[in-house]
C-alpha cells in the first residue's frame, strides 16, 4: 500500500476520533480545548498531505432528493471562479425556468443543452428515446473533449444508462477522453457499478423522508423547481 495513502488514512481516522471525543459531555473545558486544539493540528496536517490536483469524475446517485441540486451547486461555484461550464440535460422537464433564469446571467461562460423533448415515461417510444439519448451523448462528448470547459454536467445520464439508451462502455470510453484537469459530474439514480468504480467521488443520496410520499405535498417552487 502507498505510504502516503496510509498516512492520510491515519490522520483521517484521528480527525474523526477527536470530533467524537470532543462531543462528550463528560469533558472539562480544558479537556475539550485540548481536543479541539489537536483537531486543528490534525486538520492542518491533512491539508498539507494533500497537494495533488486532478480533474475528477463525480457521481451523484441514490434514491434521495438532491442529486441535481448538489451538482448545480458545483456548477455555480465553478462559474463564480470564472470557469467555462457545459450542461447536458438528459430528462425532459428536469429543469424549469428558475434555473434557466439564473444561468442566463452567465451566458458567456455556460453552455446549456437540453435534450430537445428529452426522454421520459411520457414518450413511450424506446427507439425515439434511444436516438435522443445518443444525440445527447454525442453533444456531451464535444464538451468533455474540449479543453476550454472546466466542468461538464451530465444531468440524469444514469437514467439513460439504466434504461439501456446508452451503454456503460461508451460512457466510460468518453470519460477517458476528458482533459486531465477537467471535471465531469454524472447524476441520476442507479449509477452502474462500473461507473462507480471509475469515479473519483461518489455520493449516494439516501431517501429518509419526503413530503410528496408521506404528506401528499406537491412539488413547490424553490424546492423542486
Amino acid at each position: 500500500m502507498n505510504l502516503n495513502h496510509v498516512a492520510n488514512s491515519q490522520t483521517d481516522l484521528e480527525a474523526e476520533r477527536l470530533i467524537e471525543e470532543a462531543a462528550s459531555k463528560s469533558l472539562s473545558e480544558e479537556q475539550h480545548r485540548k481536543k479541539m486544539q489537536r483537531r486543528k493540528e490534525v486538520q492542518e496536517q491533512r491539508l498539507a498531505q494533500r497537494s495533488h490536483e486532478k480533474g475528477l469524475i463525480i457521481v451523484h446517485t441514490g434514491n434521495g432528493k438532491g442529486k441535481t441540486t448538489a451538482a448545480l451547486g458545483m456548477v455555480l461555484r465553478s462559474l463564480g471562479h470564472g470557469y467555462k461550464v457545459a450542461i447536458v440535460q438528459f430528462i425532459k422537464g428536469a429543469w424549469e425556468p428558475a434555473e434557466k433564469a439564473v444561468f442566463s446571467l452567465f451566458s458567456d461562460q455556460l453552455e446549456f443543452h437540453a435534450m430537445g423533448e428529452g426522454f421520459t415515461w411520457e414518450t413511450q417510444n424506446r427507439e425515439r428515446d434511444t436516438e435522443t439519448a445518443q444525440a445527447g451523448w454525442n453533444k456531451a462528448l464535444t464538451f468533455i473533449r474540449h479543453p476550454d470547459y472546466k466542468v461538464v454536467l451530465l444531468d440524469e445520464v444514469n437514467v439513460a444508462l439504466k434504461l439501456g439508451y446508452l451503454t456503460i462502455e461508451q460512457v466510460l470510453a468518453g470519460l477517458d477522453e476528458k482533459p486531465a484537469d477537467a471535471h465531469v459530474i454524472l447524476t441520476g439514480r442507479a449509477a452502474p457499478p462500473a461507473l462507480i468504480e471509475r469515479a473519483d467521488l461518489v455520493t449516494e443520496m439516501t431517501l429518509v423522508k419526503h413530503p410528496f410520499r408521506e404528506q401528499g405535498v406537491k412539488a413547490q417552487p424553490g424546492i423542486e423547481f
